[in-house]
């Protein structure tokens, strides 16, 4: 079944839920939500910066980016997720560090997610 803009990017607001989910279980308390609101929403943040915000970062970043031999996306990953605890207050990230590693779980869940439902 084929989905359009509008349909691509609600299945990426419920990955990046599922994804912040995922990171909090895993990271304890360093990664902390005020209920199941409150990961829909900064999951909302999340899908929009990485609609709008991370592709702007990404080509601004391609040099780091290709030096790095694209190590540095990690850290693109862990500024988009800091920027989303910086805008909204019901989700908390303790440091950049932990931003970081709840971005790598939180984009290996949405790869893993992705693969699963991709058309063949």
């Amino acid at each position: 079944m084929k989905r359009g803009p509008i349909g691509r990017f609600i299945l990426r607001w419920f990955i990046s839920a599922l994804g912040i989910w995922v990171a909090a279980g895993l990271l304890g308390g360093r990664v902390d939500y005020a209920g199941g609101g409150a990961i829909m929403f900064a999951s909302l943040f999340l899908a929009i910066a990485n609609t709008i915000i991370k592709p702007i970062v990404v080509l601004l970043s391609l040099p780091a980016i290709l030096f790095s031999l694209g190590l540095f996306m990690i850290v693109i990953n862990g500024l988009m997720v800091a920027l989303v605890a910086k805008v909204y207050s019901g989700f908390h990230i303790t440091n950049f560090g932990t931003a970081m590693v709840a971005g790598m779980i939180i984009g290996l869940v949405n790869y893993l997610v992705t693969t699963i439902l991709e058309e063949r």
